[in-house]
């Protein structure tokens, strides 16, 4: 736990003093698709930012966004990954460590009707997992390792990666073993927290104030749950 308060720490250390910095090379930034929204991933092996597709899946784009304002996605963790193919987040309902407050819940159990496009599922590329119901999407997703046009069509695109091609690619060097059809990482690869931000953020005051009330958000949802389990 201390770990984890150390990370935030650090974290929020780097955002403030890297937020003005401007030109910053992103990992397909220039995605027509992307709305100006970005989130960001904080796991322990690095961090993952992405952005969303709202003319391509508005309702799904919706969904994920209210569940990381809500911090649903933090202490979750990367269920799956199966190298060239797909890292997959877990499903938040089951995935997270600490406890869903009423609100979180509400969102969490939510399912999204079926956004098929002709987005192409490339690396990078951000895709709702599902049941066999074309409607039964909710919070688990995945991260496209390399490309699948087998699942174009047939799961939502919903946005991709703008930053951290270097994290996936550790991610696919963690030792894993497979799960029947699931190739899966052997120790837990943690969420450890999430934040979001707006690049078209004019003053970079706002922005640095906008990311440190998210890291306070998230390091106050952790207490409480250390509380909670420690009391």
């Amino acid at each position: 736990m201390a770990g984890l308060f150390r990370h935030i720490a650090a974290a929020l250390l780097f955002l403030l003093t890297a937020a003005s910095t401007a030109g910053a090379s992103t990992y397909y930034a220039s995605d027509p698709n992307l709305g100006s929204a970005r989130v960001v991933f904080q796991l322990n092996h690095g961090d993952i930012e992405f952005g969303f597709f709202p003319h391509v899946a508005p309702k799904t784009v919706e969904h994920i966004f209210k569940l990381v304002q809500l911090g649903c996605y933090n202490t979750n963790h990367f269920f799956r990954v199966d190298k060239g193919f797909v890292a997959q987040v877990a499903d938040v309902m089951g995935g997270r460590k600490a406890p869903m407050n009423k609100e979180q819940e509400q969102q969490a159990e939510k399912s999204i009707v079926g956004e098929f496009s002709t987005v192409k599922h490339v690396r990078g590329i951000l895709s709702m997992g599902r049941y066999s119901d074309p409607d039964s999407a909710s919070s688990s997703f995945s991260i496209l390792l390399g490309d699948a046009p087998h699942l174009d069509g047939q799961y939502a695109v919903f946005g991709r990666v703008t930053k951290g091609d270097d994290t996936l690619r550790k991610l696919e060097r963690l030792p894993t073993h497979k799960e029947g059809i699931f190739v899966m990482p052997i120790e837990r690869i943690e969420i450890l927290s999430t934040y979001y931000y707006d690049i078209d953020v004019e003053s970079c005051e706002a922005e640095k104030s906008i990311l440190k009330r998210r890291l306070s958000e998230s390091a106050s949802e952790v207490e409480r749950w250390r509380r909670k389990c420690f009391a």
